[in-house]
């Protein structure tokens, strides 16, 4: 699977994600601080490593910043992107399961190597549910992406 990965600091979690991807079989395509000379800002990084997802150059990302909630909004901009701030197994099998997530996004400050494991390894394991409540939740959230209700910009 190719897999971009984003943050906006080459922290050693950082590091050990890009590490822990490639041992588990996958492409992995870095931006932001991974990346020499490319922008570390998380609202760039974050959307360069979404819009790979989008496009369809990726079939996955992970998104990363100190909290992990701004590389999670940036991401979730991007039309198509169902991005899902993960900060233990149950949430990241769930974002997969019911959310149909394809951006995991993880916060440096708190995340353990080990627990990145568990994160990683229920993501991976998870597949998007069929129940019909779930694809329709999941279709009205993409619907999202093209409506644009009062106030909205145009």
């Amino acid at each position: 699977m190719r897999i971009s990965v984003s943050s906006d600091m080459d922290e050693p979690v950082a590091r050990f994600l890009l590490a822990e991807l490639r041992d588990r079989g996958h492409e992995v395509l870095t931006h932001g601080a991974l990346r020499p000379g490319d922008d570390p800002r998380w609202a760039a990084c974050s959307e360069a490593a979404a819009r790979e997802v989008a496009s369809g150059a990726s079939d996955q990302a992970v998104v990363c910043c100190w909290t992990g909630t701004g590389a999670s909004i940036a991401a979730n901009k991007v039309p198509g992107v169902r991005a899902a701030l993960c900060t233990d197994s149950y949430t990241a099998d769930g974002a997969r399961r019911w959310n149909d997530a394809n951006v995991l996004a993880i916060g440096l400050r708190l995340t353990s190597e080990p627990l990145l494991k568990e994160i990683l390894d229920a993501w991976f394991a998870a597949e998007a549910s069929e129940d019909a409540d779930d694809r329709e939740n999941v279709a009205r959230v993409e619907g999202l992406d093209v409506s644009r209700g009062p106030g909205r910009a145009r």
